[in-house]
C-alpha cells in the first residue's frame, strides 16, 4: 500500500517523544509525504506541517504514527478504529505491548513499511452501554478492557451477568474486568485473566477480589452479548472504566449491556514482529532454557 498523507500523534510535552517526532517529519518528507501533526503536540519545527485533530487524522491519513506508550495508543485506537487507517507505534513508554518500532529504529521500520514488508492485523473493540430502565445514560468503547468497579477504593458491591439473556452467575466482589486479547496483557493479567492471542474472538471475564473461592475467570464468545445487573442492594453508585481512561457512573438497579463494536483498528508490525517474541521481551518469561 502506498501511503501519501502520514499522521503523527503522540504527547503533548515529552522531549524524547518530540526528538522521534521531529525524526518522522525528515524521514516522510523525504518520501515526499503530507504530513498531518496531531494539534495537542506543541513543537518549533525547520519543517512546514499542518496541525489538526486526530479526528482529522483518521479522515485524512492514510497512515497513522502514535508516537509514545500503551496507553497512548489507546487513546488514539478508540478514535482511529472509526476510520479505514492503518496504525503503528514508535515506542516511547514503557511496556509497549501495542508500539513495535524502537525509536532507535525509525529510519530502517519505515523503509519496511513504505515497500509494504509488513504485517497487518485487526483488532476489535468492545463497547459498554449504560441503562437506567429504558433510558441510555452513556456509552463508550474500550480496546483493552471494561471494569465495572466500586466508586470506593476496597469496597464489595453485588451484581448479575447473564450472556444473550441467560443467568451466569450472581456476585459479591469489587467488580469484574471484561478484557479483549489485546486486553489479556493488561489488567486482566494483573487480576489473574489468561494470555490470549491477538487472533482469539473471545472475551475473558475476570473477577476482582470475589467473596468466594470458588470463582475463577472464564473465557467466552466475543460475538455474544452481556448484560451486568447491578443491584438495588448496593448502597453507594459504581462505575465503569473503559481502557481506564473514561468513567462512566453507574446507579443501583442501572443495567449495563457489553457488546463487540463492529469497528476494528488495523495494526501494522515490521517484519520480523513475532507475538511470543513481544511477550518474551515484556513480560520477561519463557526464555530458552538452552
Amino acid at each position: 500500500m502506498t501511503y501519501r498523507t502520514v499522521g503523527l500523534i503522540g504527547k503533548s510535552s515529552h522531549e524524547a517523544t518530540f526528538n522521534s517526532i521531529t525524526l518522522l517529519i525528515e524521514e516522510l518528507h523525504e518520501r515526499n509525504c503530507k504530513v498531518l501533526l496531531e494539534n495537542k503536540i506543541q513543537i518549533n519545527l525547520d519543517h512546514e506541517v499542518e496541525s489538526v485533530s486526530m479526528l482529522e487524522i483518521g479522515r485524512r491519513a492514510d497512515l497513522a504514527i502514535v508516537v509514545g506508550g500503551d496507553g497512548n495508543m489507546l487513546g488514539a485506537a478508540r478514535v482511529l478504529a472509526e476510520f479505514d487507517i492503518d496504525v503503528v507505534g514508535v515506542n516511547r513508554g514503557n511496556l509497549g505491548f501495542l508500539t513495535d518500532i524502537s525509536p532507535d529504529d525509525i529510519p530502517a521500520q519505515l523503509a519496511h513499511i513504505f515497500n509494504g514488508n509488513i504485517a497487518r492485523e485487526k483488532r476489535f473493540l468492545i463497547e459498554a452501554l449504560v441503562y437506567s430502565g429504558e433510558t441510555l445514560v452513556d456509552s463508550h468503547n474500550a480496546v483493552n478492557e471494561i471494569v465495572l468497579h466500586h466508586s470506593k477504593v476496597a469496597h464489595m458491591m453485588e451484581f448479575e451477568l447473564y450472556i444473550e439473556d441467560k443467568f451466569v452467575f450472581s456476585q459479591r466482589s469489587d467488580g469484574l474486568i471484561i478484557a479483549t486479547p489485546t486486553g489479556s496483557t493488561a489488567y486482566s493479567l494483573s487480576g489473574g485473566g489468561p494470555i490470549l492471542t491477538p487472533h482469539l474472538d473471545v472475551l475473558t471475564l475476570v473477577p476482582m477480589f470475589p467473596h468466594t473461592l470458588s470463582s475463577r475467570p472464564i473465557v467466552v464468545d466475543a460475538n455474544n452479548e452481556m448484560t451486568l445487573k447491578i443491584s438495588n442492594n448496593n448502597s453507594d453508585n459504581v462505575q465503569i472504566s473503559c481502557d481506564s481512561h473514561v468513567v462512566i457512573s453507574v446507579n443501583p438497579g442501572d443495567h449495563v449491556i457489553i457488546r463487540k463494536n463492529f469497528k476494528h483498528l488495523t495494526l501494522i508490525h515490521p517484519p520480523d514482529y513475532s507475538y511470543f517474541n513481544v511477550l518474551r521481551k515484556k513480560l520477561n518469561w519463557g526464555s530458552k532454557l538452552y
